[in-house]
């Protein structure tokens, strides 16, 4: 679930990217400057993307805190796979969005490693 409060940051960036996107409009039915055109276009993708960011910046972080988190309490110091989770528990606050997903799934392979371990 997305927080309240990012939910609204991003409808608030979005309503003013439709704002551009309206404003773009009016450009091209007036047959405005070219570069006065692209300039827009540029706005518009960068706000864009921005937003995007936002999203999946906090929702990617907030997933892979909360894995790091149960998978440290999963291993209480013996399990053999310490060493890694503390790596990545020390690396987290530093990880650039696109390394994200590939920590997720590094640190959800070794939950489950400690899990399967636990129950044989």
């Amino acid at each position: 679930m997305i927080p309240k409060d990012l939910s609204q940051d991003i409808k608030t960036r979005l309503q003013s990217i439709n704002g551009q996107v309206n404003g773009l409009v009016r450009l091209l039915d007036e047959s405005s400057d070219p570069e006065k055109i692209l300039v827009q276009f540029k706005a518009v993708k960068n706000a864009l993307d921005k937003a995007h960011h936002l999203l999946l910046d906090e929702t990617y972080r907030k997933t892979l805190a909360i894995k790091i988190s149960e998978t440290v309490e999963a291993c209480p110091g013996n399990c053999g796979n310490e060493e890694r989770i503390e790596f990545i528990r020390k690396q987290f606050p530093d990880l650039e969005l696109d390394s994200l997903t590939e920590k997720m799934k590094e640190i959800d392979a070794l939950k489950a490693k400690l899990e399967n371990h636990k129950n044989a």
